[in-house]
Parts: C-alpha cells; sequence; structure tokens
C-alpha cells in the first residue's frame, strides 16, 4: 500500500482511530500506523510518521514491537548475532567501516532482531527510521541486507561529517547529526542519547577485542 495520512476527531482517540483507519484501509499499510493527538482534538494518523510526536498505533503483520533503543538489546542473543555475522562483516568491508562498530550499534539497536520496530517506528536491525530509509535507498526496511546497508551507509557518512569523533556519530546515529551540530558539536543532553553512547562503545570494545 502506498504511503497515506488521515486526521479524524469526533470519538475518544482510540475509537476514532481505529474507525478512521478502518474504514480508509490505512490498517493494511506494511509499515504500520502511527497516531497522535493533534492540540485541537484532531486525531492524526499516516503510514509515514513524518513528525516525532507520531507513536505507533497499529504494528506491521508479523512485526515484534520493541521499546527505545536504549532498552531493547542488553544481551544480544548469540545465535542472532551469528545469522547476520557474514552480511554484517562483509557490509562493513565494502564501506570502510570497523566490523566492530557495526555489530555494536545493531547490538543495541535491536539486539540483531531483524523484525524489531520501536514504538518511534525505527525499523529493523539498524532501527532505520523511514526519512533515513528514503536517503539511503532502502526500500524494505525489515530486510536484513538493505537495512544494514542503508545503516552503515548512514554510519560512513556520518564519520566523515563528525571527523571520525566515535562519540558524535554514535549520539548523531541515535538523535540525529542536526540535533548534534546544534548542541555545537557535543552530544546532545537527551537521556536517551547519554545512555546510548557509553552502551554503544562498550560493545564495540567488546567486539573489537574479540575479532
Amino acid at each position: 500500500m502506498g504511503s497515506g495520512y488521515l486526521a479524524c476527531a469526533m470519538f475518544p482517540r482510540f475509537l476514532t482511530a481505529l474507525l478512521c483507519c478502518l474504514l480508509t484501509g490505512i490498517c493494511a499499510a506494511e509499515e504500520g500506523v502511527f497516531a497522535f493527538d493533534g492540540e485541537d482534538g484532531v486525531v492524526h494518523l499516516s503510514n509515514v510518521p513524518d513528525n516525532p510526536r507520531y507513536t505507533l498505533f497499529v504494528q506491521p503483520a508479523g512485526v515484534v514491537v520493541r521499546g527505545n533503543a536504549t532498552a531493547i538489546s542488553e544481551r544480544p542473543a548469540p545465535a542472532q548475532r551469528t545469522l547476520y555475522k557474514a552480511l554484517i562483516d562483509k557490509t562493513a568491508s565494502s564501506l570502510g567501516l570497523e566490523a566492530a562498530l557495526l555489530h555494536a550499534v545493531i547490538a543495541v539497536e535491536s539486539g540483531y532482531d531483524a523484525t524489531a520496530v520501536s514504538t518511534r517506528g525505527a525499523t529493523g536491525l539498524m532501527q532505520l527510521m523511514p526519512e533515513t530509509a528514503k536517503r539511503y535507498g532502502v526500500l524494505n526496511r525489515l530486510d536484513p541486507a538493505q537495512n544494514i546497508e542503508g545503516g552503515a551507509k548512514y554510519l560512513t557518512d556520518l564519520m566523515r561529517l563528525f571527523n571520525n569523533d566515535l562519540d558524535l556519530v554514535l549520539a548523531a546515529y541515535n538523535a540525529g547529526e542536526n540535533a548534534v551540530i546544534r548542541n555545537g558539536n557535543r552530544i546532545p543532553s537527551y537521556p536517551e542519547t547519554v545512555a546510548y553512547v557509553p552502551k554503544v562503545v562498550g560493545y564495540y570494545r567488546k567486539y573489537r577485542s574479540a575479532m
């Protein structure tokens, strides 16, 4: 199904949103349905969440919805890591990235769960948002190869942008490069980002010493 957007008002939020998306067929969207309440009481629905106020309302079929990135994976399953290791290593090598870094980001972002979707709509192994996926030509965020390549390309660009400063690169991957730049090229004080950076660095050091 193509992208769609709808705003509805009349009933309580849950009934309004459910009725509207059922009547229009937006609930069938492969990427899921996202909603937020406007100041005027209007419920906004979309399968392309282009506003940070959107949260996941209807999840895509066959997809497991996870929490925010910093809470997803305390202990990535070894079997899952083994499953994607060759693909991750090959992608890292093709782009001149350290495989340990790519593994570390994936470990924290999704715990190597290719079907993970956060409440903000970030999807797949590298938790790509729709706009990031579009930017790097990812047509299916649930496809492991496309997802890893898109996220790896984004990391590569961030490494160039922030002169290989790993802390800033990771902060930008989590919060967006503009948030880091607006903060004077320092890690933004968002609690999620502040927790995210050292967690990824910890995995990076662990994987780097083992490779």
